[in-house]
């Protein structure tokens, strides 16, 4: 399908890199462009094998109708003058999920995993346990590996685990699970998406092409991701209903006790309802539920995902740079009951906060950093919750390092993306670790 194409490939990151490294095997003439400069290392293999890039702040200037085809990384917005020159040129823009895709074997299972939260962490003990439970099983896609690098990993009978966000759901076009799992759904990209009811619709993508042979597991507790899936025509199971759910600390699935919540390593509610998802696919799939069990007792949770960092004079920090938008910072907000030193902010994406307000008891006072601090700082006046404003997390963890006392939290949980500042969170929680771990 993608073959002696002219192809642009939009955006260059990790999903561009890999995929123009599959392509290229396919006799295809490859141009990259991205407005940003990349490392040298990767270009120079690039070139190697045929593959051109251009820095350009503007790429519809490049793009042509001598092109095939246009691969934009997700990160992209749909609207962009380079996506509308496309689309007016007839231009088929696809990603490089939905490329990659195309080169998979045929007699494989694919599970995929979205949601506005959890499903990461969800993801991730899915593949820990069907690890366990010695399943050939590859693991990619938004979890930071692309699929089109481990495509020619995935063998016949395998089981392909992927974890799709909603900005890579935006360009599929024949792209197929055949177990799909929806965490929840709440309002967050919708800059990217231009309203709410978009973004619910670039969810219910995950459900693509579904007919009755395949599965859908829904969490029947998160009202929109209910009522989103409703005439799909997978066969559906559900979780939070009546059948699979928590209660008195104990997991219960077809209303039989699985685990007790004691025994797993992992706390907090939102982590018990990732676990109840990954129980009911257990089912689904006949696997014994001894796997989940060994893992679970040792499972520590997902790097930048309310993650303990260190305990210094008796104040605990923790990193929840993934919290990418409101709902996820109130997860985080509900793990400790006060004395919370909240850093808060990132990008504009015209996010609100006032999901934060029935937890703001909770909070000492809030660092507000990035591109969107001011707003913040408007929302804590507001709300009468002591806030002030940094540029930088380094000046804000600088404050907050004279302000703390012993039994404090100091909490990164952002509520807003990375990007004005990072190319991604991770960088973001990284860097507050290592800023975190030289304090004395």
């Amino acid at each position: 399908m993608y073959n002696n194409k002219k192809i642009f490939i939009f955006g260059m990151a990790r999903s561009g890199y890999e995929v123009a490294k599959l392509l290229a095997k396919q006799n295809n003439e490859i141009l990259i462009v991205d407005q940003k400069d990349q490392e040298a290392s990767q270009i120079a293999e690039l070139n190697s094998l045929g593959i051109k890039f251009i820095k350009s702040n503007e790429p519809e200037n490049i793009l042509d109708d001598t092109f095939d085809v246009v691969i934009k990384n997700p990160a992209v917005f749909p609207y962009h003058p380079c996506i509308s020159k496309a689309k007016s040129l007839k231009i088929p823009v696809v990603n490089e999920m939905e490329v990659a895709y195309h080169y998979l074997p045929k007699n494989i299972k694919i599970i995929g995993i979205t949601g506005s939260n959890g499903k990461t962490t969800t993801t991730t003990i899915i593949y820990e346990v069907l690890k366990k439970a010695g399943i050939n099983v590859v693991l990619g896609g938004n979890i930071g590996i692309p699929l089109s690098k481990i495509v020619e990993d995935v063998s016949e009978n395998a089981i392909l685990l992927l974890e799709i966000s909603d900005h890579q759901l935006n360009d599929f076009k024949d792209f197929k699970t055949d177990i799909s799992i929806l965490t929840n759904i709440c309002p967050t990209h919708l800059d990217f998406h231009g309203s709410y009811e978009a973004y619910k619709n670039t969810k219910k993508k995950i459900f693509l092409h579904h007919r009755k042979n395949n599965i859908a597991i829904i969490n029947k507790g998160s009202i929109d991701a209910y009522e989103i899936s409703s005439n799909i025509k997978s066969t559906k199971y559900y979780f939070n209903d009546n059948l699979n759910y928590i209660k008195d600390d104990i997991i219960y699935v077809n209303k039989e006790p699985v685990i007790d919540t004691k025994d797993i390593l992992l706390k907090g509610t939102h982590n018990y309802e990732n676990i109840l998802a990954m129980l009911v696919l257990l089912n689904i799939l006949k696997i014994d539920y001894k796997y989940a069990k060994e893992v679970l007792k040792d499972f520590k949770g997902v790097e930048h995902r309310i993650e303990f960092v260190r305990s210094l004079n008796d104040v605990a920090y923790y990193n929840d740079s993934k919290s990418t938008n409101p709902t996820a910072t109130v997860t985080a907000l509900k793990s400790f009951p006060s004395n919370i030193h909240l850093i808060l902010g990132g990008m504009d994406r015209n996010q609100e906060f006032t999901e934060l307000i029935p937890y703001l008891n909770r909070i000492t006072k809030v660092y507000a950093i990035g591109e969107v601090r001011n707003k913040i700082m408007e929302f804590c006046k507001t709300n009468h919750v002591a806030c002030e404003t940094h540029e930088f997390l380094k000046d804000a963890l600088t404050s907050i390092n004279k302000n703390v006392k012993a039994h404090d939290i100091v909490l990164l949980s952002p509520a807003s993306a990375s990007w004005d500042q990072y190319a991604k969170f991770e960088d973001r929680g990284t860097e507050f670790k290592n800023i975190v771990n030289k304090l004395s």
